[in-house]
């Protein structure tokens, strides 16, 4: 299987082993976790590594924004990052100079410092990789693990952002008029990965206890990851989800479920009842649609299908992205 690996060798192998003890550690690792938490003498540090594997095109791009929106998740806008860039052997001037840049005017954009990292050509590799380190200094910050009983499920833009750019730039070279279309028209999803501005916005308003970046499992795997954390229940409605037009003809055509799929752009927020309007109002005064897709509540967790249906959600599952490449699925 492909991609994360799943909560339960998470657990086994790799979310006890955690070094020396420090008493500074506030948020320690856990599923559903998007960053760490180190007290300093005045406030804390917020860090977060992502690697960038599934993509060639844009991965510098790709690689500053994955590991910002999980810092920025915490409510608080990344300042430094570090870069890891791996190439294959083969690899020349035109794709160092090429990445670069892309981590480059990036970090720029987002008002991110480059503060160091490392690159070399890595044997075995059939294409980059590249892992980024964010980091932010704040007095406060939340986690997705916080989220409490009662609390609205709340969502911005749509349902598998990332996927659709992903999927929509794999067509890009084809013959057929209707393909080159879709693909053009998924284009706009790129500038839609950051969270980075709706997360800093939606926690000035107080009314958000706890926020997560739909990354890989698409919105129903960061819901359960969420709630997971948080030691919640919920209840979703996937009729209030809201799924772009070009995400809908994608997953249509390539028979995949759109709320699977990895949506990196997608912030998910657990705000207090009262709150909703203040939060849907500030996201709508910097041009970010929200919607509420349900509530953290009890103990099980229940998706509820258009058909009025319900499916319980015990794993986030592996992402469609990664499911339709191992099969070389290609569009119908």
């Amino acid at each position: 299987m492909l991609g994360k690996l799943p909560p339960k060798i998470l657990r086994k192998y790799l979310l006890a082993m955690t070094g020396a003890p420090s008493k500074k550690l506030m948020v320690v690792p856990a599923i559903g976790i998007d960053f760490g938490v180190v007290k300093l003498d005045r406030g804390y540090m917020i860090v977060s590594s992502d690697p960038v594997t599934g993509v060639e095109k844009r991965i510098g791009w790709y690689a500053v924004n994955v590991s910002a929106n999980d810092v920025a998740t915490s409510g608080n806008r990344p300042e430094f990052i570090q870069s890891v860039i791996l190439l294959p052997e083969n690899s020349n001037e035109r794709i160092v100079k090429a990445v670069s840049a892309e981590i480059h005017s990036s970090a720029k954009e987002l008002g991110v410092t480059i503060v160091g990292g490392h690159t070399e050509l890595t044997p075995g590799l059939k294409r980059p990789i590249v892992m980024t380190t964010a980091f932010a200094f704040s007095g406060s910050y939340v986690t997705a693990a916080d989220a409490r009983e009662g609390d609205l499920v709340m969502m911005t833009k749509s349902a598998g952002v990332e996927g659709t750019a992903i999927l929509g730039n794999r067509f890009v070279d084809s013959s057929s008029n209707s393909e080159r279309a879709l693909a053009r028209a998924t284009k706009k999803f790129y500038s839609q990965l950051s969270v980075v501005g709706e997360a800093e916005a939606a926690f000035s308003t107080g009314a958000v206890h706890a926020m997560h970046d739909c990354t890989e499992g698409g919105v129903l795997g960061a819901v359960y990851e969420m709630a997971y954390a948080s030691k919640r229940g919920f209840r979703i409605l996937e009729s209030q989800i809201p799924v772009a037009p070009e995400t809908k003809e994608l997953c249509s055509r390539l028979h995949i479920n759109p709320l699977r799929l990895i949506s990196s752009g997608t912030l998910l927020l657990a705000v207090k009842p009262i709150g909703e309007g203040k939060v849907s109002k500030r996201l709508a005064e910097i041009g970010v649609a929200s919607a509420v897709i349900g509530r953290f509540s009890g103990r099980t967790r229940i998706s509820v299908r258009t058909d009025g249906s319900e499916t319980r959600i015990d794993e986030p599952g592996t992402d469609e992205i990664w499911r339709i490449s191992a099969r070389g699925a290609r569009i119908s």
